[in-house]
């Protein structure tokens, strides 16, 4: 008896697609104090990756932009009403 598939389209996964990620451009936020402690994202088009700076060696993450732009979106709702559910 197999599961279903709840999984949306723009859900992270570990690289599904064939990307070459060897020379994107990788930024962090000007916040994270240099201390190698944050995530870092490169734009890949209609994708973004995601990986963590501290562990280099596993492998990113890949949303679509429209999920990074909801992440982003809940987290700037959140700052401004606490009590809010996104």
């Amino acid at each position: 008896m197999s599961t279903p598939s709840t999984a949306a389209s723009h859900d992270a996964t570990p690289t599904p697609y064939n990307v070459d990620l060897t020379h994107v451009r990788w930024r962090k936020s000007s916040y994270s104090g240099g201390a190698n402690d944050c995530v870092e994202i490169a734009e890949l088009g209609m994708l973004v990756a995601v990986r963590d700076s501290k562990d280099l060696g596993r492998q990113p993450l890949i949303f679509s932009r429209q999920a990074v732009r909801g992440l982003v979106g809940g987290i700037a709702s959140e700052d401004r009403d606490p009590g809010a559910i996104v």
